[in-house]
């Protein structure tokens, strides 16, 4: 029988969840000889290798491995795997993301033969009673437009866009590079809120936050390919309360320097009442445990020069200028 869709999941040493992914694939409804799985480690992975060469004993799943020759980011992986697809339909989710059964069914009612079309499902992240800073950005995938962890596209529209940008490195814009280039190449793209994946919250370390704003030099790429996109979609205004807070820290320490005191005090106090503004901003959608309440106040003192300092640094490699 002909593969009909062919489901690419990018990995990389996540073998436990990359398994609990497989398992979900495993009782999709469809026939199973209508589809494949390709997974695909970002770089050599020989623990990746060694569970699926295991798995692919036991599960009656068309499985297939791959992965890059070096470490690229998950947009390298993911253009490998859709090169080597057979299926004319290709769907996209993550090795911590769990489809229903349903998902390639729903998908595949979408698709006639030939289409120049993509389709975005509808992502559901379980966050409970407790709520942390972690799960609260997790669970904004809910609302995202396009995002990669559910999403299916035809293989002649990835042929004709050029598939995913691999200067973008890191989990971070490199499926909303690809959704502006859909629509900059009038693709049609519906919505299949039938089309289910859940997106469980995995656990955060103290403090995630600071490390996730190296992401931010993507921003910079992403808007100088897409200045009118990236404004209507993404971020409609600068980050003014970022900038005004890292123009007072400027003045404390040239006011601390010249020994002009008054002023680095007066500058010292207004920075304190931003970044604790911002902080409480962050912390009341949280459960405000006693883990919440500290790392709301370290995180925010240092979030908004990090990101400066990374959009900053997007702008220099990507030569472009985006505040």
């Amino acid at each position: 029988m002909p593969i009909k869709i062919s489901v690419v999941i990018p990995t990389y040493n996540r073998t436990n969840l990359l398994l609990n992914c497989l398992k979900s694939l495993a009782g999709q409804h469809l026939n199973k000889a209508f589809f494949e799985v390709i997974v695909v480690s970002d770089g050599p992975d020989p623990q990746t290798r060694s569970a699926l060469e295991v798995y692919a004993g036991k599960r009656p799943l068309n499985l297939r491995y791959l992965h890059t020759a070096v470490k690229k980011g998950p947009a390298a992986a993911r253009n490998l795997g859709w090169l080597s697809a057979r299926g004319p339909l290709v769907a996209f989710t993550d090795d911590d993301c769990l489809p229903d059964r349903n998902w390639l069914i729903s998908l595949l009612s979408h698709y006639n033969e030939g289409q120049l079309i993509a389709m975005t499902g509808r992502t559901v992240v379980p966050v409970g009673n407790m709520v942390s800073d972690h799960a609260l950005n997790t669970k904004g995938l809910e609302d995202a437009e396009f995002i990669t962890a559910n999403c299916a596209i035809s293989k002649q529209a990835l042929i004709l866009t050029g598939g995913f940008d691999e200067r973008f490195e890191l989990a971070w814009r490199e499926d909303s590079d690809l959704h502006f280039r859909l629509l900059e190449n009038s693709i049609t793209i519906i919505r299949t809120p039938e089309a289910i994946v859940v997106h469980p919250v995995r656990s955060g370390r103290f403090g995630l936050s600071i490390a996730e704003q190296r992401k931010g030099m993507y921003d910079a790429l992403l808007y100088k390919k897409y200045p009118a996109f990236y404004r209507q979609r993404i971020q409609q205004k600068p980050l003014w309360y970022y900038y005004f807070i890292n123009l007072l820290w400027i003045v404390v320490l040239a006011a601390a320097w010249r020994q002009e005191w008054w002023l680095a005090y007066t500058g010292l106090a207004g920075v304190a009442i931003l970044l604790l503004n911002f902080a409480y901003k962050r912390l009341v959608r949280t459960s405000k445990t006693l883990r919440d309440i500290a790392e709301m106040l370290v995180t925010s003192l240092v979030i908004p020069t990090l990101s400066v300092y990374w959009r900053l640094v997007g702008n220099i490699r990507f030569k472009t200028v985006l505040l």
